[in-house]
């Protein structure tokens, strides 16, 4: 698999909720070469703390095939706890992310819960893309401060 690729991809859907003043968070989902979903935040417009693109791309994956058996989650951000416990429960064997999350990521920077706390591990590789997923949140947050 080409992480970097799918990692492009995921960027692409930061920039659009950066576009819409959403905290600039994209996410895809991959099965066989192919792009099952992919979407990013929406926790502003929807007025809902759950619509991290996470979740967004997994529940629309799970719809679509029943299974996330041999897919991959890439994600521009660490994801958090909530969004971790949802791919545990739905079975996703692997993720990749962009910028690590020193506050809140749940899969290595404050803890790892994907990997062996439960029933199911998650093979999980960080740091794809880093430089690039990062900038886009710091350029986010530095224009959002200036307000």
């Amino acid at each position: 698999m080409d992480d970097r690729k799918w990692m492009r991809i995921a960027l692409e859907e930061a920039e659009s909720a950066m576009q819409e003043a959403e905290v600039p968070v994209g996410a895809v989902i991959v099965k066989d070469d192919a792009v099952i979903s992919h979407a990013h935040n929406l926790c502003a417009f929807r007025k809902d703390p759950t619509a991290h693109a996470e979740m967004l791309v997994l529940k629309e994956a799970y719809q679509k095939l029943g299974s996330l058996q041999d897919c991959t989650l890439y994600v521009t951000l660490e994801p958090c706890a909530m969004c971790v416990g949802a791919m545990l429960h739905m079975r996703l064997p692997r993720l990749v992310y962009g910028a690590f999350d020193p506050a809140c990521g749940c899969c290595g920077s404050r803890v790892d819960l994907g990997d062996h706390w439960f029933e199911s591990s998650i093979e999980t590789t960080g740091g794809i893309l880093e430089e690039d997923a990062s900038a886009i949140l710091k350029g986010f947050f530095s224009s959002v401060r200036k307000k």
